[in-house]
């Protein structure tokens, strides 16, 4: 990620370009039910009603490393979605690991946990070797009821509900407030997982009424309420950029622990 961001910092600067970072994707195939086959190279691209079967790229990956780590990597490839194929010892305290695990879940962070687990001795090596059928589902990000592509994804369907809540959480976080409600949602189609809002900027417009009748404070409340929800209706959310770098460096796994 740091030489991502050095990347980009000199594109943007150099060549005044207007960059949005995403997450990296593998490419799927998708089967549907009328027997068409599509290529997916992208979340966008995903198609939409009734699907056979979503096929992705493995991997045969092999690890080097000192026999006091094999339960910590075997934590990682298991969260992975890895299968383990085979261990054996090289020396008393080095062993070789061989694991079949999907591309998807090793394209992007899996060799910076593994090192960070591993206290930097472990080595990794792997190679194509073919495709495997997975329960994949893509997971939308909505603001406003707008889905916004650059922070959808592909995920196994039991990590849906986790990359939804943490994704939600962190453009909570991110986005500034507005001057009017945002909901941010994580969806499957048409089913919302996941939902956080941003609270409107609020002023204070009882400030100068000292006591007096109820009914003009009322009054004001229902104006400011009204003003509110034009606003909503015709207002747009600017998304900035360190969101779009927060969310690729985004640990559901981690996020689930604490």
């Amino acid at each position: 990620l740091l030489h991502m961001e050095i990347t980009r910092d000199r594109l943007e600067r150099e060549f005044n370009l207007d960059l949005i970072s995403t997450a990296p994707n593998v490419v799927y195939s998708v089967l549907m039910e009328d027997g068409s086959e599509q290529e997916v190279t992208n979340p966008s691209e995903f198609p939409e009603g009734k699907i056979s079967e979503v096929r992705e790229p493995v991997v045969r990956a092999t690890i080097l490393s000192p026999s006091d780590f094999i339960g910590t990597i075997m934590e990682l490839c298991q969260t992975k979605r890895g299968t383990l194929q085979g261990m054996d010892y090289l020396s008393e305290d080095r062993v070789e690991m061989r694991y079949t695990l999907p591309m998807g879940e090793i394209v992007f962070d899996f060799f910076d946990q593994l090192k960070s687990r591993t206290k930097g001795y472990a080595s990794l090596d792997y190679e194509r070797s073919g495709e495997q059928a997975a329960d994949l589902v893509k997971v939308d990000v909505l603001l406003q009821g707008e889905p916004v592509d650059a922070f959808s994804a592909i995920v196994h369907r039991d990590a849906a509900y986790a990359y939804g809540v943490m994704m939600a959480g962190k453009l909570k976080e991110l986005i500034p407030r507005q001057q009017f409600e945002v909901p941010i949602q994580a969806a499957i189609g048409a089913r919302v997982i996941a939902r956080e809002n941003i609270r409107a900027i609020r002023k204070d417009v009882l400030a100068k009424c000292y006591g007096g009748d109820i009914t003009r404070k009322r009054k004001l409340l229902e104006k400011q309420k009204e003003g509110k929800k034009r606003m909503k209706m015709v207002g747009r959310v600017e998304v900035p950029q360190e969101a779009f770098i927060a969310a690729l460096s985004g640990d559901v796994e981690g996020k689930d622990k604490k």
